[in-house]
């Protein structure tokens, strides 16, 4: 591994010499993804994609991509747009990524089960905000708010995501 890495250790995501807290999915980490069981799946995973709010922050690098009120995240298992980006609505999913609350004002998208999808093997693991310490997710990795302004400032396309079995 190496110091690049965001690597999912017991104390948190270890990146560029720091340790950030952390939250998973509520079915903890799994060795066999699907879609709705809110694992957080094991694997080395790469960020493919940043999107953020820019009603509400600024970019967080230059290679960030703004979301609209019409973007949704495909999690609709056996649509022709299973877990891509795309804009709404999609009857079935409620992943819209202009979310009343901040937790999708930094999204970093990784490449689990994309580009092209398997049907029922999980959509959108993403990293962003947590709600709060130790809340879980539905099957992402979640940060403070300022931890996850702190790592997407320096991430780049590529940057690998390391979990752990």
């Amino acid at each position: 591994m190496r110091v690049e890495d965001l690597v999912l250790t017991p104390r948190g995501v270890r990146f560029m010499g720091r340790v950030f807290p952390c939250t998973v999915g509520r079915g903890g980490v799994v060795a066999d993804k699907r879609e709705g069981d809110g694992g957080t799946p094991v694997g080395v995973h790469e960020i493919v994609e940043m999107l953020y709010r820019p009603d509400r922050i600024a970019p967080p690098a230059p290679w960030a991509r703004a979301i609209g009120p019409r973007d949704v995240w495909c999690d609709v298992d056996g649509h022709r747009d299973y877990n891509q980006l795309v804009r709404g609505p999609v009857e079935g999913t409620d992943e819209r990524l202009m979310r009343a609350d901040p937790l999708y004002d930094i999204i970093l998208a990784t490449d689990w089960n994309w580009p092209e999808a398997v049907p029922g093997r999980g959509s959108a693991i993403f990293l962003h905000q947590w709600r709060r310490p130790g809340y879980p997710t539905a099957g992402c990795i979640a940060f403070r708010r300022d931890h996850l302004r702190w790592i997407a400032e320096r991430v780049v396309p590529g940057t690998r995501v390391v979990v752990p079995g």
